[in-house]
Order: structure tokens, then C-alpha cells, then sequence
């Protein structure tokens, strides 16, 4: 079977193809009584739709949401929220030669080994196109968790890290590549656009911290907190790694540096550091819950790739169309997004069973 669902209390299902007529999202569990209209998801679809600047694809979409069910009055009433998102701008045309032949590095060869038949056009439901319906679901998943502040950056494209120590938040806003470091924003116009220019494209790294989030969220075993965030992420299209914390370089660390350290505090511990990312064996501590995900640079790429036909038969493809060269900075809000419907999952989780 295919898996099309996500969560356990607060779930949602998304539906629709790159080049369909529509993509969208069904979510269920949603708590009653909440305010909730397109205008308080549409900010979020528009952070992550395409066309806004030279360094993602040119394709045209205004990713109006639409609400088709679940409120009344303008509240939630406890029932399925219906979301759609109409697709206005495909050119399939462009995906011609990609009936014939498998990209390198996309999913065309492993959906035609699993279901003998793939839709093409785009990628199908492969698309990172699917991801503006789990942005409108984790819109709607913010309600739940009004005490919790989700911010995500891009932390490092193509090698080129920021700077920690020029960390402004107000800056991350102010470029097209939801950046918080200046300097680094201005190396990277140059980065991607050598990168566009030459027909190839960069990886991203992103990382989101979500301050706010009250200690004893999540399990003890197969529910732990970071356990659902690293599933998450890695259901994100172009995600091949996922970090909580410190991640992989705890590793190259010891017990002493490694430990986050705490004294007395006025509402419990005050920690000294926060090397776990905000979760200790799967519940989250209080401090900011921090996850870093990487994204492999776009394969869609204007340069001629050895591939096979669906005859097996040897040959080269050029993907044509309009394709991100760095698919990583469109990212960042799917990323915000997913944190938020684990983090509202988590909320309704942890009530059930402690109240």
C-alpha cells in the first residue's frame, strides 16, 4: 500500500499530482472552536510559493487555498478540514522526453519498479509540488500550539555556511533565501546564480528551532519526540539527512562536552547548553526544540546525465523546464510546516494520556 497520511491525533492526508488540477490536504483531529480562515494559512503558501525571485523555478503559481470543509462561522468544528490548492500553471510538454527515459536522481525508475506505471508530468506525486498541501496543513496545526514560536533558516547552500555570530533573525525576511546572515545572503546570489547559469544546482542545509514548547512532550520508546520529527523531515522531498541538536557531531564529542548542564532555575532547571536539541530520551526539556535537514542538490538539472530508457536501452537526458537550482531554500517553510504538525500531534498525544 501507499502511505498518504501523517500523525496520529492530529492526522492529515494530502492528495493531488504536480500537474493534476488540483493538490490539497485533509486534516482530521483538529480541536474544535478554533478561529480559522484562508487568510491564516495563506502566508505560509505564500513564503513557500514559486516564482518570487531568480533563485527558484520560474513556474507560476499563486497557490490560493481554498477551505472546503470544518468550519463553520469561521471556527473549526471538530470535523475533517478539506484544503485545496488549484495547479494553473503546468506545461507538461516539457516532460516529454522524461516519458521515455528515467531521470538520475529522481523517483522515475523506483515508482515504475513498484507500480509498472508512473505519471510523468512533473514527477507526479513524486513533485515537490505536494509539499504546498503539508504547508496548508501546518497552518492549520499552528492553532493548535499557539505557545510555541516555529523559525526556520537556511543555515548553508552549496558548502557555504553562515555565520552564527551574524545571526539576525529580522534578516531572515529580508532575502530570497530565508537567510539570517547578510553577508552570507550576498555570497549566495552569486553561488546559485553560477550554479543556475551552468544548468546545475546546489544542496541546502535548513534548520528550525521551535521555542515554547513546555517539557513532556512526547515518549519514552516508539513515540519519542525526536523519532517523529526525524520521520518527518525525511518524508520531505530532496531530504536525505535530518539532525536533532547537535546531531552527528555529538558524536565526535565526549560525555562532559556533550552534556547540557543545569541549575536551579525559577520555573525548574536552567540549562547551560542545549547540545540535545530541546529532547532527552524522546520528551522534549523545555529548551528550543532545534532540527537541522539537509537537502541533496535539485536533479532536475539542464546538463546531460547518463540514464536508461524504460526499455533499458542506454541514452542521456537533459531535464527541461523550470526546475529550482536550489531546491533546499523553498524548504524552509515545509520544514516550519512538518515541525508544527508533529509538535501539534505531540500537544494532543501528551493530553490524552496526562490531561
Amino acid at each position: 500500500m501507499s502511505f498518504n497520511s501523517f500523525g496520529h491525533v492530529f492526522r492529515f492526508t494530502t492528495w493531488g499530482e504536480s500537474h493534476g488540477p488540483a493538490l490539497g490536504a485533509v486534516v482530521d483531529g483538529c480541536p474544535p472552536g478554533l478561529a480559522l480562515s484562508e487568510g491564516d494559512l495563506q502566508p505560509f503558501l505564500d513564503a513557500r510559493r514559486p516564482g518570487q525571485s531568480r533563485f527558484t523555478t520560474q513556474r507560476q503559481e499563486p497557490d490560493a487555498v481554498r477551505i472546503l470543509s470544518g468550519t463553520f462561522e469561521g471556527r473549526t468544528t471538530g470535523t475533517p478540514i478539506a484544503l485545496m490548492i488549484e495547479n494553473v500553471d503546468q506545461r507538461s510538454k516539457d516532460y516529454s522526453e522524461v516519458a521515455k527515459a528515467y531521470r538520475p536522481g529522481h523517483a522515475d525508475y523506483a515508482y515504475d519498479a513498484k507500480y509498472g506505471f508512473r505519471d510523468y508530468r512533473g514527477g507526479g506525486r513524486s513533485s515537490a509540488r505536494e509539499t504546498a498541501a503539508r504547508v496548508a496543513a501546518g497552518g492549520v496545526a499552528r492553532l493548535v500550539i499557539p505557545e510555541v514560536t516555529i523559525t526556520g533558516w537556511v543555515s548553508e547552500i552549496g558548502g557555504d555556511a553562515i555565520d552564527m555570530a551574524n545571526f539576525d533573525r529580522a534578516e531572515i525576511g529580508r532575502n530570497p533565501f530565508f537567510c539570517p546572515d547578510a553577508a552570507a545572503a550576498a555570497r549566495w546570489e552569486a553561488l546559485v546564480d553560477s550554479a543556475r547559469k551552468a544548468g546545475s544546482s546546489l544542496g541546502a542545509v535548513v534548520e528550525c528551532a521551535a521555542t515554547g514548547v513546555p517539557a513532556g512532550w512526547g515518549a519514552p520508546l516508539y513515540a519519542k519526540l525526536d523519532a517523529e520529527l526525524a520521520h518527518a523531515m525525511m518524508g520531505i522531498n530532496a531530504v536525505k539527512g535530518v539532525e536533532i541538536g547537535d546531531g552527528f557531531a555529538a558524536a565526535r564529542g565526549t560525555g562532559e562536552s556533550n552534556a547540557d548542564a543545569m541549575r536551579p532555575g525559577a520555573d525548574g532547571p536552567a540549562f547551560l547548553a542545549n547540545h540535545a536539541g530541546g529532547i532527552a530520551g524522546g520528551i522534549s526539556t523545555g529548551q528550543p526544540v532545534v532540527v537541522r535537514v539537509a537537502f541533496k542538490p535539485t536533479s532536475s538539472i539542464l546538463t546531460s546525465v547518463e540514464t536508461v530508457t524504460r526499455e533499458g536501452a542506454a541514452t542521456e537526458l537533459m531535464t527541461k523546464g523550470r526546475h529550482d537550482p536550489c531546491v533546499g531554500i523553498r524548504g524552509v517553510p515545509v520544514v516550519e510546516a512538518m515541525m508544527a504538525l508533529v509538535l501539534a500531534d505531540q500537544k494532543l498525544l501528551h493530553r490524552a494520556q496526562c490531561g
